[in-house]
């Protein structure tokens, strides 16, 4: 329930916290994927490199095997290519170590300085590798062996069938790379389980006849001086193993002296399986010496090389993410707050207050969002003031010519009974003015916002009319009007307030000579009208007063007339537009001036 509450209050109704959802959620999967197969691309290269330097390993080890094995048959070749000592090798073999020395003692009694010493010849091969920890030659037809060991001295061991299987071993055909034979171990007491035995047959030259064998026995040990120096970066084990299993070489060290317990599953699978633990297979044979160089990498180890990388690559993805989650977040929160900052704007003015103004100087889609905004709402503000509030202040100008809220019909029917009154009795300025009034209010209480200045500029000829009868011979006026502007629309009761201000402020019934003129005309684009009197001038602190309150807040009392006159055509056509207002010796002058609209000027000048 608290889940579904705060999935609809900030979730599902909030565009930008989906925005970010959706984008997270994109990053992520993205990131991820992208890290998984960058983890495998790269494992599996690891694997590859891994896998080749145990393969190079191999093949060094191999070839140290390959090397040993070629130096044996190199050391029997020696023998056939000397007839001296194949002789000699064949004396020992096939006859008893008193009648070899024997024959040795003749040789050289005889004088053959160039006899060649079997034993001796044998002495060499030991001493000419330090790998080598014994030299064992066997005569077959003796049934004994010559066998070399540290000292270099040379013991001689009977093997015969009645006492040991060494002949029957001798005999049999088998790999020529082995684990020492347990029988020969048992006789010479070699019970080293780290070597391994190299062994080739020795031939009579001369019937080709088989008279014995040549066996070395070599450490095993020795075989990591082919391992790179770094061989402890060889991931995995390096075995050697001869027919049936047995183990020549172990890099591990855990197999010497027994089979090795896998070598039946080593055939049978090919680049992977499950020996101790899944792992990673190589091998490569030697079909000559009849041995088998395997590599064993378990998966594990591999797992071990990777797992740095692993955590690489999570560690980077994470800060990835972060960084692309973290980062676009604080834009869209920044972006959001903006947003909405809008919608409560939007909201207050909906709620009436037009006053509200967003504050947003930057130049982005937002930024003009808010300025468009503005600007709507001051166009608003506008249009309210040019409709609403220019038509309240035309009503109030109304009511203050007024003074009362009269029944027009009752109104006019009374002053037309007092007119033909008035005639009926000879009084006919009095019915001239009578019908002026009347003119008057008919006029003031049209409901009509707007009429031709020609309209306008009649109903201050017929209020002027009435104070020219009052006054008689004290008072003129005269009314001056362009007839390209007769027909132009203006805000009702544009002059008379400015005419009514002079009837009250500035006329002097004393004087004979009192005189008002109005004038319109257009300059360009530009209406200019001006109401001139030639009444008492206002003293200029006064004039400067009435100057500041034509700004001000309407009310009633001084200068209503002329703050009203003011304010409306502000309202209707710009801030820039209004009265002017100047007074001196000469007489006091007001000016309005507001722009001509376009059509309104082409239409004029069809009417003229």
């Amino acid at each position: 329930m608290r889940l579904g509450k705060i999935y609809r209050n900030y979730v599902r109704n909030n565009l930008f916290v989906k925005i970010i959802l959706v984008f997270s959620l994109i990053v992520v999967l993205t990131i991820i994927t992208l890290s998984c197969l960058l983890y495998d691309f790269m494992s599996a290269s690891i694997r590859r490199s891994e896998l080749q330097e145990q393969k190079e390993a191999m093949d060094r080890v191999n070839r140290y095997l390959e090397q040993k094995y070629e130096s044996l048959q190199a050391d029997v070749q020696d023998i056939y290519r000397s007839s001296v000592l194949a002789n000699n090798v064949a004396y020992l073999l096939k006859h008893s170590y008193q009648e070899y020395i024997q024959f040795t003692l003749n040789e050289n009694a005889v004088g053959n300085a160039g006899a060649a010493n079997a034993l001796d010849y044998f002495a060499s091969v030991h001493d000419s590798d330090a790998d080598i920890r014994n030299v064992i030659v066997y005569s077959s037809e003796m049934q004994q062996m010559y066998v070399y060991g540290a000292s270099g001295t040379p013991k001689l061991y009977r093997t015969d069938a009645t006492h040991s299987y060494i002949p029957d071993m001798m005999s049999l055909e088998g790999p020529n790379a082995a684990t020492p034979n347990v029988w020969i171990r048992k006789t010479i007491g070699q019970w080293d389980t780290r070597l391994y035995s190299m062994r080739a047959r020795i031939n009579d030259k001369n019937t080709l006849k088989n008279i014995g064998q040549l066996l070395i026995y070599y450490d095993s040990e020795m075989i990591r001086k082919a391992l790179p120096q770094n061989s402890a970066g060889v991931k995995g084990e390096i075995l050697v193993l001869a027919g049936g299993g047995q183990v020549m070489f172990d890099s591990s060290g855990l197999y010497y002296g027994r089979t090795y317990p896998y070598f039946d599953r080593i055939n049978s699978l090919k680049e992977e399986g499950t020996l101790a633990e899944p792992s990673y297979i190589s091998t490569l044979s030697q079909s000559d010496a009849g041995y088998t160089v395997v590599g064993v990498m378990p998966k594990r180890e591999l797992a071990k090389s990777t797992a740095p990388l692993m955590r690489t690559i999570v560690l980077i993805s994470s800060v990835c993410i972060a960084f692309a989650i973290v980062i676009p977040s604080l834009v869209v929160i920044r972006i959001s707050r903006r947003t909405n900052k809008i919608v409560r704007f939007m909201k207050k003015v909906e709620g009436g207050d037009l006053g509200a103004r967003l504050q947003d100087d930057r130049d982005d889609e937002l930024g003009q969002i808010s300025k468009s905004f503005n600007e709507m709402v001051e166009e608003l503000s506008r249009t309210i003031d040019r409709e609403y509030k220019a038509e309240i202040r035309l009503k109030r100008t109304e009511l203050a010519a007024l003074q009362a809220r009269i029944n027009p019909h009752f109104l006019y029917n009374t002053l037309e009974a007092i007119r033909m009154r008035a005639m009926s009795r000879g009084a006919e300025d009095v019915a001239e003015m009578i019908y002026s009034l009347a003119a008057l209010f008919r006029n003031s209480v049209r409901a009509n916002a707007e009429c031709p200045l020609g309209e306008e500029l009649e109903m201050c000829r017929l209020y002027l009319e009435l104070f020219r009868i009052r006054y008689k011979d004290k008072f003129s006026y005269e009314i001056d009007c362009d007839p390209r502007l007769a027909a132009l629309s203006v805000p009702k009761m544009l002059l008379q307030p400015l005419v009514e201000n002079y009837i009250v402020h500035g006329l002097e019934p004393r004087r004979a000579d009192n005189r008002i003129r109005i004038e319109a005309a257009l300059h360009g684009d530009l209406v200019a009208i001006r109401v001139w009197n030639n009444g008492r001038p206002i003293d200029p602190d006064r004039l400067g007063q009435i100057r500041a309150s034509l700004n001000a807040p309407e009310e009633e009392g001084n200068a209503f007339g002329l703050r009203s006159v003011h304010s409306r055509l502000k309202l209707v056509y710009g801030p820039e537009y209004g009265i002017e207002l100047a007074s001196g010796a000469s007489g006091t002058e007001v000016t309005v001036r507001f722009p001509m609209k376009t059509e309104e000027k082409g239409a004029d000048e069809d009417h003229v």
